[in-house]
C-alpha cells in the first residue's frame, strides 16, 4: 500500500454530515487504502442477498428488511463517496412481486446508482419478468474509469428441470431450498456465452475486467448448488485479459480463490450467513484452501457473520473490505508476489482465529 488514509469515527460522521444523529446510527469504523493519486482509482460498494420475504399484506420478515435498510443507510454515509452501490442478486426470497417492489422502495433510499445482478430466487417464479420490466436487464457490460465490468445472469437452468414442476410457485420452492435433492446446478448458458464472447471482443487484453454474477463462476459443492456447470467456458473467454477479478453472492460466507489470471471474491448476506461446505461431512467439497474461514462466535446470533463490502480499485485489482456486523471485520486484496487473494491479517495459519467448523 503506497498511502493510507485513516478515518475516525469522529471524522467519518462529520464528512457524512450525520453528527447529530450519531447515537441512533450503527456506523462502523472505516479504514480504506489508497495507491497514488489516480484519476482511475474508485470505489463502490455491494450489496447482496437480503432475501426479503413476505408474510401477509404489508408484512415481511423483520430481520431481513433491517439487514437492507442498515447497508443501504451505511452506504449513503461512506465517505469517500462510492461511485456506484452493485446490488449481488437474491433481494427477493420467493421472487413475489410484493418482496420485490419492497425491496425495490428500499433500495431507492441510496444516494448513488445501483448496477442490478439477478439471483436465483429473484428468477425462478416469472422467469425474470418482472426483474426485466422493472428493476434492469438479466445481463449487459459498462465501462467505468478504465475498467470493463460484465454482468452475468448465471443462475439459468436445463430446460427439462423447468418444464418438470406443476406451478411456477413449485418450481420457486424447489430452487430457493439450499440442500435440496430435487434441485438443479446453475448455468450460464450457450446464448449468454456467446454475447460474452463478443462482447469481450473489442475490449484490450490489458484492460482490468471485473465479472458480477451471483453464483460463483467455478465449483465448490454441489449439494447446496454452489455449483455453475460451464463456469469453465466463461473461465475460458476470460483468460486472455491481464487482470480479471470475479465477484458474486450467494454462498453467504467469505470465499476467495485464484485460478489462473482469474480472482473470485464472494460477498456478504444483509440476512443470514450460511456454515461452509466442510462441515457437511458426508460430501466431498471442492472449497479452495487459500479461504480463510469467518470465525463464527455465535451461530445463533441473528447478524453474525453478516455484513457487506466496500472495494477499493487500485491498479485494476480489487481490495475487499468486508464489513461484518457482529464479528471480526476482514480485508483481502491481491499479493502480487504470491499471485493470489490473501487475508491481510489472518492469512498466516497461526495468526487466524478458531473459526466455528460446525453450524
Amino acid at each position: 500500500m503506497k498511502g493510507k488514509k485513516r478515518m475516525n469515527r469522529r471524522r467519518f460522521l462529520k464528512q457524512a454530515g450525520c453528527a447529530l444523529a450519531a447515537a441512533s446510527i450503527p456506523m462502523s469504523v472505516v479504514e480504506l487504502s489508497w495507491g497514488d493519486s489516480d484519476d482511475r482509482n474508485f470505489t463502490f460498494a455491494h450489496i447482496s442477498d437480503s432475501h426479503l420475504t413476505h408474510i401477509e399484506g404489508d408484512r415481511f420478515v423483520r430481520n431481513f428488511d433491517q439487514g437492507l435498510k442498515r447497508a443501504v443507510m451505511e452506504c449513503n454515509f461512506m465517505s469517500p463517496k462510492p461511485d456506484f452501490v452493485v446490488y449481488g442478486g437474491d433481494l427477493a426470497q420467493l421472487g413475489k412481486p410484493e418482496e420485490l417492489d419492497h425491496g425495490l422502495e428500499m433500495m431507492s433510499m441510496l444516494r448513488h446508482p445501483v448496477k442490478w445482478v439477478i439471483g436465483e430466487h429473484d428468477y425462478y417464479l416469472d422467469m425474470g419478468r418482472f426483474w426485466q420490466e422493472k428493476i434492469s436487464k438479466l445481463y449487459y457490460s459498462f465501462d467505468h474509469k478504465g475498467v470493463h465490468f460484465v454482468v452475468l445472469n448465471s443462475i439459468l437452468t436445463y430446460d427439462a428441470w423447468i418444464k418438470q414442476w406443476a406451478t411456477p410457485e413449485e418450481r420457486m420452492g424447489n430452487m430457493a431450498r439450499l440442500d435440496n435433492p430435487n434441485g438443479s446446478p446453475f448455468i450460464v448458458g450457450e446464448e449468454q456465452i456467446a454475447w460474452l464472447q463478443k462482447d469481450l471482443s473489442g475490449v484490450s487484453h490489458k484492460t482490468p475486467v471485473i465479472v458480477l454474477s451471483h453464483s460463483p463462476l467455478y465449483k465448490i459443492f454441489k449439494p447446496w448448488n454452489f455449483w455453475t456447470d460451464d463456469a469453465e467456458k466463461v473461465q475460458a473467454l476470460l483468460r486472455p485479459f491481464d487482470k480479471v477479478t470475479v465477484l458474486h453472492g450467494h454462498v453467504h460466507q467469505i470465499l476467495y480463490h485464484q485460478i489462473g489470471n482469474i480472482t473470485f471474491q464472494a460477498m456478504m448476506s444483509t440476512a443470514w450467513p450460511w456454515p461452509y461446505p466442510p462441515s457437511y461431512i458426508q460430501k466431498p467439497h471442492q472449497v479452495p484452501k487459500i479461504t480463510v474461514f469467518m470465525n463464527r462466535a455465535d451461530p445463533f446470533h441473528e447478524r453474525d457473520a453478516t455484513g457487506w463490502s466496500i472495494l477499493n480499485l487500485e491498479d485494476g485489482r480489487v481490495i475487499n473490505h468486508f464489513k461484518l456486523w457482529e464479528n471480526r471485520d476482514r480485508v483481502v486484496r491481491y499479493d502480487d508476489k504470491l499471485g493470489c487473494p490473501v487475508d491481510l491479517e489472518y492469512q498466516e495459519p497461526s495468526k487466524r482465529i478458531p473459526p466455528q467448523e460446525h453450524y
